[in-house]
Formats: structure tokens, C-alpha cells, sequence
């Protein structure tokens, strides 16, 4: 028998390193090597590597890109993956456009969170844009992803791209303008991590409800939708948007890089639903280029849950607070 392969361990948000270091990623990579994450206590997810091509250690948390056999060149923040090459469009798509095609005539977007550029690659395919703010706490994650990210370049030198390394409540809070749209393309909520803050009511209710404008629309990620993960986090944050806006949608589908369905909810005070017919004619007329994954009949039915998720989003009362949160399962680092 030959010797047993190496692998790369991450649980949860922090990662454990067979005997080395801990909250690093071990870049000593073989043949056969894979980078393991902890989904939950008894279920791992494991992806077979061709190398570790970049890690870094920032203020707010453990940076990594890793190019997998399965998925290419992936993004992994505190232990969770991110984003992959393969598959990220179809998170983004359905971030990014459910909102911008509902709005009536979008032209300025804010994004809290974002780093890595693909929300702002989506949004800026929108014709009607004349401004994307995306605010990103963390300095080293935005220039590790515009040096190793190649699909976003274009995106981080438009002129329409307005960065800011900051909080995304301090950034909001301190400008004056309004926005058509408002994202969430946010960390999950981990219970040291350096986000979940940003999943509360309070935060909801009093600074991005004010800063959209009378059409405005906002959407935020809302973590694995899954028929066994549902209720980490997704329900609930759905609930919580509930109490600050009147018209709210829940919408997921399935990504296979995060093993999981994964859950989106968008919310306005003006109803934002439009039939399929009317997206796909928007999406024609106001998008450049053609998207990979999202056109009207689907978004329709994306809406649609199975009966067990749709009961816990019916049922669900837990509301997100500073002081009363619920979490993924494992932790970030500060």
C-alpha cells in the first residue's frame, strides 16, 4: 500500500491543520492533496487540489485561494468557501439581477461587502448604471482578489466602480445619496466573524431602509437554504427583513461548490415581483452580454419553496440582534 494522501483540513471558519499550525492553511501541497471543510459536526465537504496558489492573514480573517481539480481557482475566507471559478456566476447572478431587473430603472447600487468583484462585474452589465459603490472591510481581501481574481479586472477598473475600504454601516451612515439597489453580498453570519452585525433589524430598519430611494430594492445573501440547513440562518434572516419591509421575497437554488442550496431575500416597500415574460424582456434589453443561469421562468420558480422550508419560513419568529443571533456552525477569526 502506498503512503496515505495529505490532506488539507479547514473546520468551520477555523482551520485545523493536521499537527502544523493553527488558523493557517498548510501550503505543503502533493499529488494528493485536498482542502477539507467542516460543514457541521458530522458532515465534511472535501476538494481534491492541484495547488495553494496564494494565503494571507488580514485584521478581520484568514485569506485563501486554492485551485481545485473540481471547481478551478476558489475563494476561501475564515475556513468557508466563497466563491469558485466553475460556479460563482451562479451565485452572483442570482444576487445581483432578481433585483436590478425588478427596480424600474436602476442607476445607482451600494454594495456592503463584495470584495472579490464579482457583485460589481453583474451589476455593472446593467445598461441603466451610472454609479457601484462596493464597501469592503477589508483591504487585503479586495487587492489579494484584483491581483488573482482575472475574471473581475475589467470590473475593478470601470469608472463606474466607486471602492471604498470601510464598514459598511459607517459607510452608509455617513453618506448623504440615496440608492436604487442595496446588497448584501456579506460574510455568513459567524459568531466571531466580522459581519453578522450587519444581519440585524436594527441595522435593517435604521440605516439601509433609509438610504434607499422611493423604488429602492434591497437584497442581501441569507446563507444555505438546504432542506437540513434551512434553519441555521436563512429563515430567520427572511423573518427579520419582514419586520422592516413590506414586500419581501425569498428566493434559493442549488451550488454545488458549497454542497448545499443556498438562500437570497429581497425586500422593498413597493411590490417587486414582475412575471417572467417582463424579466426576460428586461434582461434582453438592459443587460449587456448574456447571463449563464438566470432568465424569468426560473427566477419564478426559485421562489418557490419545498413544503418543509416553506413552513419554516412561515413559522419562523426568531428575529437577528446583536444580542440574540444565530450563527453557521463554526467560527471566524479576528
Amino acid at each position: 500500500m502506498g503512503e496515505a494522501p495529505e490532506v488539507l483540513y479547514v473546520n468551520g471558519s477555523s482551520k485545523v491543520v493536521p499537527e502544523t499550525q493553527q488558523n493557517h492553511v498548510n501550503n505543503v501541497v502533493g499529488s494528493d492533496t485536498w482542502y477539507e471543510e467542516v460543514i457541521d459536526d458530522d458532515l465534511k465537504w472535501s476538494f481534491k487540489l492541484n495547488s495553494v496558489l496564494h494565503k494571507a492573514i488580514s485584521e478581520y480573517q484568514d485569506i485563501a485561494l486554492l485551485d481545485t481539480k473540481r471547481f478551478g481557482k476558489a475563494l476561501v475566507l475564515d475556513g468557508k468557501m466563497q466563491s469558485a471559478e466553475a460556479d460563482e456566476f451562479i451565485y452572483h447572478e442570482c444576487l445581483i439581477h432578481p433585483p436590478l431587473l425588478c427596480h424600474p430603472n436602476p442607476k445607482t447600487v451600494f454594495i456592503m461587502g463584495g470584495g472579490e468583484g464579482s457583485a460589481a462585474r453583474e451589476a455593472l452589465k446593467h445598461k441603466s448604471i451610472d454609479k457601484v459603490v462596493m464597501c469592503d472591510i477589508d483591504k487585503e481581501v479586495v487587492d489579494f482578489c484584483r491581483k488573482y481574481l482575472v475574471a473581475n479586472k475589467e470590473a475593478f477598473a470601470n469608472k463606474k466602480l466607486d471602492l471604498v475600504i470601510n464598514c459598511a454601516k459607517a459607510e452608509l451612515e455617513k453618506r448623504k445619496e440615496k440608492y436604487d439597489v442595496i446588497v448584501g453580498d456579506l460574510a455568513d453570519p459567524l459568531e466571531d466573524g466580522p459581519c453578522y452585525q450587519l444581519y440585524t433589524k436594527d441595522f435593517y430598519e435604521k440605516v439601509v431602509k433609509p438610504k434607499l430611494t422611493k423604488n429602492g430594492i434591497f437584497v442581501t445573501q441569507a446563507g444555505p437554504a438546504g432542506i437540513f440547513s434551512h434553519k441555521e440562518v436563512f429563515t430567520s434572516i427572511h423573518n427579520t427583513v419582514k419586520q422592516v419591509f413590506k414586500y419581501v421575497v425569498a428566493y434559493s437554488t442549488h451550488v454545488p461548490s458549497f454542497a448545499d442550496s443556498w438562500g437570497w431575500v429581497m425586500a422593498s416597500d413597493k411590490p417587486i415581483l414582475i412575471d417572467a415574460v417582463e424579466m426576460d424582456k428586461r434582461i434582453e434589453a438592459r443587460i449587456d452580454g448574456k447571463l449563464l443561469y438566470l432568465d424569468g421562468v426560473w427566477f419564478h420558480s426559485s421562489t418557490i419553496m419545498n413544503k418543509a422550508v416553506s413552513k419554516s419560513l412561515q413559522n419562523e419568529t426568531h428575529v437577528y440582534t446583536e444580542d440574540n443571533a444565530r450563527f453557521i456552525p463554526g467560527h471566524g477569526i479576528l
